[in-house]
């Protein structure tokens, strides 16, 4: 079996419109002049570095912006053009909203179980409701008909739509789902981390709970699994802007990476004790003194890619890191003695620039979403999507062609970018050679 990273594809619409609470750098840019192009481009460069090392690597394409439907549930009426005028004059927010390309952190697309783990040998997918986010609530209808394209074998993938938008099934994907197993072709253990629970006092968190401990039970049932471990994400890191737990824990293969303050102390105690009677899981712990929570939240660390070798070897893995880390001289210093130890599989880091998506408050690991396949499950994906360097760079073309160097919150106005948001999307499809929206 292998690992299948998918990158969400920048859209053209990528702005700073600050819509995240509890996501520090999204709110702190917030007005902020974007560069959709280089943030697209970017994206492309990270897919790059993983093909060139021999990683499979696909892609899931930007959605379709603005949101028709979306005007059309609000009452507006009309032509796009009059839809626009009339958000921008009833509230500025709901037209950033209606063009949000947040879809581009495919970590929280779906929560994902390969067919090893799963009841029925399928490999499952639960679409994320993105509840607690009314941009990212949005995205829900269109990613399962983007994944039901990219993995169109119903005998070989089950996909689940979003969970019921009630807020005890608030899920917010893979960004606080890992899998931990001795090889990919061996059955894994899931590990959910959630955020808050029925009774959780909601007095205690400074921003909001992404994740309901009742949400990741559902999926679970859904995908078959028996042995699920539940694991609480610790409100020092909520309160502190770690708003899914992928921006203090990473995991792969038997390695679970996290940051002191990570999990609440009692659940962590109960969690990795079950763990460890699987014989395999090694934990490696960031101490609070080696990288502050700030320093990690600020430098995205933890959202780094943790990847084993293209043929799913896990004595040798890979972290893949912003850029942000190798400037931080404490994260810097913190990544090297990570790699030195020899009580662990980590032994080589490199470095990729993706400020655009930091600036919007998501890392390398944020644009990815990983699925575990045998080689007969990964024929059966649809190729349009899976990714060579020729691929990347008629991607890059395109974007080259279609993207504004620069956008502000202000050009969202503009009939003249919803006309090119809709041109690149007709681009795309004929790119592709497979019809991707619902015009």
């Amino acid at each position: 079996m292998i690992e299948l990273n998918i990158d969400g594809l920048i859209g053209p619409s990528h702005h700073f419109g600050g819509l995240s609470r509890g996501n520090l750098a999204s709110t702190s840019n917030a007005q902020r002049v974007a560069k959709p192009k280089l943030a697209a481009l970017q994206g492309l460069e990270k897919m790059r570095w993983m093909v060139e090392r021999g990683y499979h690597q696909g892609f899931i394409p930007p959605q379709l912006r603005p949101n028709f439907g979306f005007f059309k549930q609000l009452g507006f009426r009309g032509s796009i053009t009059e839809c626009i005028e009339h958000a921008a004059k009833f509230s500025p927010k709901l037209l950033s909203i209606a063009y949000s390309a947040s879809s581009m952190w495919a970590a929280n697309a779906a929560t994902v179980t390969p067919s090893s783990d799963s009841d029925d040998g399928r490999v499952h997918f639960t679409v994320a409701n993105l509840l607690s986010n009314s941009h990212r609530a949005l995205e829900a209808s269109e990613t399962e008909h983007l994944l039901r394209i990219l993995f169109p074998a119903s005998e070989k993938f089950a996909i689940h739509p979003a969970l019921p938008p009630l807020p005890v099934l608030a899920d917010e994907g893979a960004a606080n789902h890992s899998r931990l197993c001795r090889s990919y072709g061996e059955r894994g253990h899931a590990l959910f981390v959630y955020g808050r629970h029925y009774d959780t006092q909601a007095s205690q968190l400074l921003y909001p709970a992404r994740q309901t401990r009742e949400a990741s039970a559902v999926v679970a049932q859904q995908h078959g699994l028996t042995d699920p471990i539940f694991l609480q994400q610790s409100p020092v890191a909520i309160n502190a802007g770690a708003f899914h737990n992928d921006v203090v824990a990473v995991a792969n293969c038997g390695v679970l990476l996290f940051h002191e303050y990570a999990f609440e102390s009692n659940s962590q105690r109960e969690a990795f004790a079950r763990l460890r009677e699987f014989g395999y899981f090694t934990p490696i712990e960031v101490s609070a003194a080696a990288m502050s929570l700030e320093q990690a939240i600020q430098s995205y660390f933890f959202n780094s890619q943790l990847l084993a070798e293209p043929d799913g070897d896990p004595t040798n893995m890979y972290l893949l890191c912003p850029m942000e880390c190798r400037e931080d001289n404490k994260v810097r210093t913190a990544i090297e003695q990570i790699i030195c130890r020899d009580d662990n599989p980590i032994k080589n880091a490199d470095y990729i620039d993706v400020r655009e998506s930091m600036g919007n408050g998501g890392g390398p690991a944020c644009l990815r979403l990983r699925v575990v396949l045998t080689h007969a499950e990964l024929a059966a994906v649809n190729s349009a999507f899976l990714l060579t360097v020729d691929k990347i760079e008629a991607l890059q073309d395109w974007v080259r062609t279609h993207y504004r160097e620069t956008l502000i919150v202000d050009d969202l106005v503009s009939p003249t970018f919803a006309d090119e948001c809709r041109a690149a999307a007709d681009s795309l499809e004929r790119l592709v050679g497979t019809s991707l929206y619902a015009w």
